[in-house]
């Protein structure tokens, strides 16, 4: 007859050998991945920083894991539909999120969701920070920020600002720059980055805050003006051009980042093994140089890093909302 003590001594043999092979089996699953295509969800239009720099990654991954990365930009909603489309996917690691704190943060604390950005994605990594420039269509007579200030104190309201929609970045960035200077500023939002910035080189608005390697192209061809960037410092790209802070509003910083999540539950050997692929990759001199073209600062780390920062950018934006009233549509 079978004791107690050969009973407990059986049963932890099988509990340890079940652990085993639960761990080989997850093991295994990440060594197989990615198995077939991966989808890059992009929630915003073509042409963004968000999705230039994504697509950067993308195709290195694509050279280093031997199965398509492919970005699909799903656009809507002020970049809800796209985030909350990953949020409902299945969490295997095959359809991941490129976002910056837009719809991840700024639109769940201005309005309703289709998601919750704790409970629904799982952080995988930074790719990158890229301050935005506040640019101007050549036509406006301000050639500087306190130009800019004054001309807006002369004309309350009657200076446009454009942004890939209301909550986004670039809609925070002029609300928050208005709010500092002490200037009524009138918001145009658009469905998206692309379509803001073809308004702003037509002059149907007068400025916009938008990303830097949005908007790099038409400073370099004349056909936009450029007046601050948002960073604490100097854009390596724009080495001639001031920060909002040196250029007449002290204490005014904005740089937004780029991150990759999968939705929730993905296996953590997967969500570590993609971090550090997608670290060692956009921290590579080649990528490195890449990025900078386009006027971003590379980043990488762990998915606990990534983690704390969303955390902490929530409790910024929270604040900024707060301070300056916005309020979704």
């Amino acid at each position: 007859m079978q004791t107690m003590t050969q009973f407990r001594a059986a049963v932890s043999v099988r509990l340890v050998a079940a652990l085993c092979t639960f761990l080989f089996g997850l093991c295994a699953h990440a060594q197989d991945y990615p198995s077939r295509s991966v989808r890059i969800v992009v929630p915003y239009p073509p042409g963004g920083p968000n999705d230039i720099i994504v697509r950067i990654v993308a195709q290195k991954l694509t050279e280093t894991r031997g199965h398509p990365f492919v970005v699909e930009n799903r656009p809507g909603a002020g970049g809800n539909i796209g985030t909350g489309f990953v949020a409902k996917s299945a969490p295997d690691g095959h359809t991941l999120l490129s976002v910056g704190p837009g719809s991840l943060i700024i639109n769940p604390l201005i309005g309703k969701v289709p998601y919750d950005t704790a409970r629904d994605f799982a952080p995988v990594t930074l790719m990158a920070r890229a301050p935005h420039a506040l640019v101007a269509h050549p036509s406006l007579p301000a050639g500087s920020v306190n130009e800019l200030i004054a001309l807006a104190r002369s004309q309350p309201g009657r200076i446009n600002y454009g942004s890939g929609g209301n909550g986004s970045t670039p809609h925070l960035a002029g609300a928050l720059f208005a709010a500092m200077a002490r200037i009524a500023l009138t918001h145009v939002p658009y469905k998206g980055t692309a379509p803001a910035t073809a308004d702003l080189i037509g002059g149907q608005v007068q400025i916009a805050f938008l990303g830097i390697p949005t908007v790099l192209p038409h400073v370099k061809s004349g056909k936009l003006r450029v007046l601050a960037v948002t960073g604490k410092r100097r854009s390596p790209e724009l080495p001639g051009v001031p920060t909002v802070d040196e250029a007449g509003v002290p204490g005014y910083e904005l740089s937004p980042w780029y991150g990759l999540l999968a939705p929730a539950g993905a296996p953590r050997e997967i969500v570590a093994r993609l971090a550090a692929e997608v670290t060692k990759i956009v921290r590579a001199a080649e990528i490195r140089d890449k990025l900078a073209v386009q006027g971003a600062e590379v980043a990488g780390g762990t998915p606990e890093e990534f983690t704390a920062v969303i955390q902490a950018d929530i409790s910024t934006w929270a604040r900024v909302i707060k301070d300056t009233g916005i309020r979704g549509e």
